[in-house]
């Protein structure tokens, strides 16, 4: 096959509900814990941070969430996302693997980042809030809610890392247009922001410094609440409809994948794919689930199980996962959005209990990949899933080697219109790979709360 074909589904077969793991999985989370009381965390504890649908979803044993139609309303202005056959990239590797993309894209932002950030603006608007704050790392986060936020009326705050601030110009752009406020993080208007500028004039910034200040803003204002744009198991759940209508364009070609593959941050779009084809596993189908991450922040293949915050300021809850500690400050890669210390309980627990496996690695065989895929595939990538890429090129070259019939399905989760700056830096011999030292690992986790 030497051509690229895209499939896509009807509006009538966009999921109407969403896929919730929690019960499919071998065991549960371990409860969230107050971050003063060290006590298992309950819905009185949340309410004041997000509004309470999030917080019983966030919670939720059932399997199944249905999506209220406002939200699918938006939804269609863009779902279901294209699935695409990656015909010419199979040919310039020369492999016999099939490839398959989920392209989101197509999304207003450019990336998935809209499914939960819709889903997240209309409980907020329900319940009656004026204004949501949040941070962003590369951008499309602060982008996808800075859209959301337009379309339902409400004010948004953002605080972006500041590497991405000055990186990303036009991601700025982009939620200034949608009526956003957005801030170099950290600031001079929250305390936390002051505390770190104090300490360093010249911090990068941080996702988990940025997540510090929009709680800050938001437990100060009545009207506001906060919106997090991975992590959480309420964002998961809203990033199933990507696998869900991936399994649904494969069935209809005959096609099972053998290996599913994501770059992780957060948690969000490998979740978003992967957890979907969980049922499948648990019927006994052999799917393996790879999660990739940059190896300056090597959260998954590093970092240990351990309660940790979820930001610097050690405001969260304690949450169970695997953490490179809340005041590790990564490296300033262009792939912003996994700039992030720690990984979503869920996929945390995935990895513990052998779901998921997960690989790292260094920027410049990320970028390779990358204009590879765009010079075959004609779309160039965002940085983040890239990575994904650089997997899904290593998986298909050892199906060669191996002369191995093999279905590959991975997500696209972004476009790089808005990152060139980070492809010029590639082009121009400017990128570094970075590898994060384990004397800075082991002084990070040297600082992790003592739970038990």
């Amino acid at each position: 096959m030497s051509v690229s074909t895209r499939y896509l589904l009807s509006m009538e077969e966009l999921p109407n509900a969403w896929y919730n793991v929690l019960p499919r999985l071998p065991r549960p989370l371990d409860p969230p814990l107050h971050p003063g009381t060290g006590q298992p965390a309950g819905p009185q504890d949340l309410l004041p941070i997000f509004p309470e649908a999030l917080v019983m979803q966030e919670m939720c044993g059932d399997p199944w969430v249905d999506i209220p139609g406002p939200i699918m309303d938006i939804y269609r202005t863009y779902r279901p996302a294209p699935l695409i056959r990656a015909g010419r990239l199979e040919a310039a590797l020369q492999t016999p693997a099939r490839i398959y993309y989920k392209y989101e894209g197509v999304s207003s932002a450019g990336s998935h980042k809209p499914n939960t950030a819709i889903a997240q603006a209309y409980y907020n608007k329900q319940q009656g809030v004026k204004r949501i704050a949040t941070e962003t790392g590369a951008g499309q986060w602060g982008s996808a809610l800075a859209h959301a936020c337009a379309m339902f009326g409400l004010e948004c705050t953002v605080y972006m890392v500041r590497v991405s601030y000055n990186q990303k110009p036009y991601r700025r752009s982009f939620m200034q247009t949608f009526g956003a406020t957005v801030y170099s993080s950290p600031t001079e208007v929250t305390a936390i922001g002051k505390r770190i500028l104090a300490q360093d004039p010249d911090s990068p910034g941080s996702l988990g410094i940025a997540i510090s200040e929009a709680l800050e803003d938001t437990v100060q204002h009545e009207d506001t609440k906060y919106s997090l744009g991975s992590v959480l198991n309420h964002v998961l759940l809203h990033q199933t409809v990507i696998g869900l209508e991936s399994k649904l364009q494969l069935d209809k070609l005959g096609e099972t994948p053998d290996v599913v593959i994501a770059c992780h941050g957060g948690g969000s779009n490998f979740a978003g794919i992967a957890t979907p084809f969980i049922d499948d596993i648990n019927a006994g189908k052999k799917i393996r689930l790879l999660a990739v991450e940059p190896s300056a922040c090597p959260t998954l293949t590093r970092g240990p199980y351990a309660y940790d915050f979820g930001d610097t300021g050690q405001m969260t809850p304690l949450l169970k996962m695997h953490t490179l500690g809340h005041d590790f400050v990564p490296s300033g890669i262009h792939a912003g959005g996994l700039r992030y210390h720690g990984a979503a309980p869920i996929t945390s627990l995935m990895m513990e209990v052998g779901l998921c496996e997960a690989v790292a690695y260094p920027q410049i065989p990320v970028f390779e990949a990358a204009v590879q895929f765009a010079r075959a595939e004609g779309l160039v990538p965002a940085p983040e899933s890239a990575h994904a890429i650089r997997a899904v090129v290593d998986e298909a070259l050892d199906a060669r080697d191996k002369n191995e019939e093999r279905v590959i399905l991975f997500n696209l989760s972004g476009h790089g219109v808005f990152d060139l700056g980070a492809y010029d830096a590639y082009f121009a011999g400017e990128l570094v790979d970075y590898e994060y030292p384990a004397d800075k690992v082991n002084e990070a986790l040297a600082r992790l709360p003592k739970v038990g």
